[in-house]
């Protein structure tokens, strides 16, 4: 069909709808067509693939569940959180480590915002293969290692694909603090050096406890010793739950958790949200 003309590539255009590829949203999200084990169709309210090099964002509500799962072993899944009622409170990835007492997050850990607030918990892991250390790649490190990092290059570096996505939301540069990573993994050595640890695969599943702005960045971790960008499909679904409540194990699990449950929920209370 030819293009040549504004006909033509209207009637192009039109003709791609309802095609699929490997990673894309799909719209809407009840459509998609193996919902979690327990979790009706209608209540799913994000459904989608992100490619190697891609990247995706959403305004999630309160008590939304997030399951992100690493299709074929190789994604690395970078995340940002920000209030989406105030984004200037963001993810604080280093209080997250520092109050929690643990730099290898798993499953009953919180992600803790800058003001001592949960924006979200882990509830479920497979993985166990996270990293709360070193954040995301850079332009110049990927330029420097794989000759490019611009976002539409080979080897997109993770800090430039946060810039588009957090610009859906008005937010700048400025607005993208250190990142989580999951699905590859660093420990720090007996040294004090961080060692790539990799991944294989599995799924992380969070429960947002206040509305925040979810941007995810998947691309290589930055201390991946492979010569060549490698970082494969992630799958990102998401549906319609209850945030955790004082009753649960979850909220009295510690100390910490316990006065970061209590600021989230002052702070909710006071909107009329909690």
């Amino acid at each position: 069909m030819s293009t040549a003309t504004t006909y033509g590539a209207r009637e192009h255009a039109r003709a791609q709808e309802g095609t699929t590829a490997e990673a894309m949203p799909v719209l809407p999200a009840s459509r998609w067509p193996q919902p979690p084990d327990g979790v009706a169709a209608e209540s799913l309210v994000w459904a989608e693939t992100v490619a190697s090099g891609g990247y995706a964002h959403k305004v999630l509500a309160r008590g939304t569940h997030l399951r992100l799962t690493d299709l074929h072993g190789d994604a690395c899944a970078h995340l940002l959180l920000h209030n989406a009622l105030q984004p200037d409170e963001r993810l604080n990835v280093a209080d997250t480590v520092k109050v929690q007492w643990n730099a290898y997050l798993r499953s009953g850990n919180l992600l803790l915002s800058d003001q001592a607030r949960v924006l979200a918990s882990i509830v479920a892991d497979s993985s166990g293969h996270h990293d709360a250390l070193c954040s995301t790649s850079t332009l110049a490190a990927n330029t420097e290692r794989y000759g490019a990092g611009a976002p539409h290059s080979g080897s997109p570096a993770g800090r430039e694909l946060f810039k588009l996505a957090l610009a859906k939301h008005g937010l700048g540069p400025r607005d993208i603090a250190p990142s989580l990573a999951l699905f590859k993994g660093v420990r720090v050595g007996a040294d004090g050096d961080l060692e790539f640890s990799g991944g294989a695969g599995g799924s992380v599943t969070l429960r947002i406890e206040m509305p925040v702005i979810f941007s995810i960045a998947n691309t290589a971790h930055p201390l991946d010793p492979r010569p060549e960008f490698t970082c494969s499909t992630l799958e990102v679904l998401a549906w319609r739950g209850a945030a955790t409540t004082p009753e649960e194990p979850l909220w009295t699990r510690s100390p910490e958790g316990r006065r970061a449950f209590a600021n989230t929920a002052d702070y909710l209370t006071a909107r009329g949200i909690a």
